[in-house]
């Protein structure tokens, strides 16, 4: 049992690849006779591949200042980096 509860550990980095080898064949070999840990490498395995087919989120300038704002009516007391786009600033006119 207690190689259960370890191995039910490894599983989140065994479904993402990022075992040795070594320790992947142990962890398939110790399935083989554990059903519930069988099926959280394999269900879990099959996800982490599915969401890494998916494309790639467009991140758009948009996507950023809509992001921003949205931490600023929170209260979030976020600094960017770069300063914000000038067309986001207000143009007064000029008085004489």
């Amino acid at each position: 049992m207690k190689d259960h509860d370890f191995y039910m550990k490894l599983v989140d980095l065994y479904a993402g690849g990022e075992l040795p080898q070594e320790l992947e064949d142990e962890m398939t070999w110790s399935s083989m006779g554990d059903q519930a840990l069988s099926h959280e490498m394999n269900s879990l395995r099959r996800t982490v591949e599915l969401i890494r087919e998916l494309p790639d989120a467009e991140y758009t300038e948009e996507s950023h200042q809509r992001i921003l704002m949205k931490l600023y009516a929170r209260g979030a007391a976020v600094q960017p980096a770069s300063p914000e786009p000038s067309h986001l600033q207000y143009h007064l006119p000029m008085q004489g």
